[in-house]
């Protein structure tokens, strides 16, 4: 594997970040060896990529078994566990950060995702995140939620850096640049430094063309079949066209919007679009498909490592692929529905469909913290605990 893709990737102004974290990363200097030779700059996490992390080795044993011995709930042991590797992960990505000026070297964290559908919660647990890891090159993962809108909004006002996850429809993705710029709205009303708050917005593309590509195959016709593997990636460029419409072009050539340039001034940071959820899942598209297609300045692509490897071994780049693609982009998503497949029916999917499947990664993540506390033994203070783990005589 060589890291020439990789270089001419950032070269085009696309930060690589890895979606993936462990304890075995960090401690092995894997995390390290990435960042040096391989031009990562920042991490995303979830509750699925700590379940795996949890379950699948002992490196956490250890730790576990001590919580349990205190008497330590299993929810504040996910916390604690998890917030000590994003703070430490931090920490190694601590020189880019610096390097530069706040711009990448972030790794991020996500809210309990059973409160999606509470503000006040989200924002609590957010505001708790924030203090427990206590980095800030920390980004809390808010979803885009009808709930977590205005929770953006709130976190963003007290100054805390936030990813927003879980971004699948454009009126959506609109709506939460809204919610950002409302956010630092208000934290320059609290006369925050504006330059100190950053964020991105996770675009999920591959899971859109898993969903239309199901109901393409399912009419069968040459036309549909045509569609295959083309929702994903339009969907995701015209995301892009609407991020120019807010924040303007890189290239100067768009203006930013007239909000925008009432905050200018108070020196605020764009909130860049995140390609999330870029690994192919279709054997039949390019493992890269997610992205050499999506290159663009001022966006970030967070990449399994499977991904990122394949991008360094046989990834094409060949400069920006998203400029002068919106009128294709529209014609092929229009397309689409004209075969009668409901793009506000799909996007509305994914994003219930998303949040149930962090909710069970969670809860799965959960059980993966219960295992290595009953294999050791359970405490007597665990043992006279109630189903959620505090003490209750």
């Amino acid at each position: 594997m060589t890291a020439d893709a990789l270089k001419r990737l950032s070269e085009e102004g696309v930060a690589i970040w890895l979606d993936d974290l462990s304890r075995e990363r960090i401690t092995s200097g894997n995390l390290a060896e990435l960042i040096d030779h391989r031009y990562v700059t920042g991490v995303t996490t979830n509750p699925t990529i700590f379940q795996q992390a949890i379950g699948d080795g002992d490196d956490y044993a250890d730790r576990l078994h001590d919580m349990a011995l205190r008497g330590i709930t299993v929810a504040e042991a996910v916390r604690m566990i998890t917030a000590a590797d994003v703070r430490d992960a931090a920490d190694i990505l601590r020189p880019v950060f610096d390097a530069t000026d706040g711009e990448d070297g972030w790794v991020s964290i996500e809210v309990d995702p059973r409160l999606a559908h509470g503000t006040d919660a989200t924002t609590a647990e957010a505001r708790h995140l924030a203090w427990l890891i206590d980095r800030p090159n920390t980004l809390i993962k808010i979803p885009a939620t009808r709930a977590g809108l205005p929770a953006i909004t709130e976190v963003i006002a007290t100054g805390i850096s936030v990813n927003v996850t879980l971004i699948f429809s454009l009126d959506r993705y609109r709506e939460v640049m809204d919610a950002y710029i409302t956010g630092l709205e208000k934290a320059r009303e609290k006369g925050l430094d504006l330059s100190r708050i950053h964020s991105v917005a996770s675009f999920f593309v591959s899971r859109v063309d898993t969903e239309i590509d199901k109901r393409l195959d399912a009419l069968g016709t040459a036309e549909a079949k045509a569609l295959r593997g083309k929702a994903a990636v339009a969907n995701a460029r015209l995301a892009y066209q609407a991020y120019e419409e807010v924040f303007g072009s890189v290239d100067g050539a768009r203006e930013p919007s007239a909000r925008w340039n009432a905050l200018d001034k108070a020196g605020p940071n764009k909130q860049r679009p995140l390609w999330a959820s870029t690994g192919v899942k279709d054997p039949g598209h390019p493992d890269t498909h997610y992205v050499t297609a999506l290159v663009a300045p001022g966006t970030v692509n967070t990449m399994p490592e499977a991904t990122l490897r394949a991008t360094a071994d046989h990834g094409e780049i060949t400069g920006n692929t998203v400029a002068g693609t919106y009128a294709q982009a529209g014609a092929d998503l229009d397309a689409i529905k004209e075969l009668g497949i409901s793009y506000a029916g799909v996007v509305q999917l994914l994003e219930t469909e998303g949040i149930e499947k962090f909710q069970q990664s969670w809860d799965g993540l959960l059980s993966a913290v219960r295992g290595p506390r009953a294999r050791r033994g359970e405490s007597p203070v665990r043992r006279a605990a109630g189903v959620d783990g505090r003490v209750t005589g």
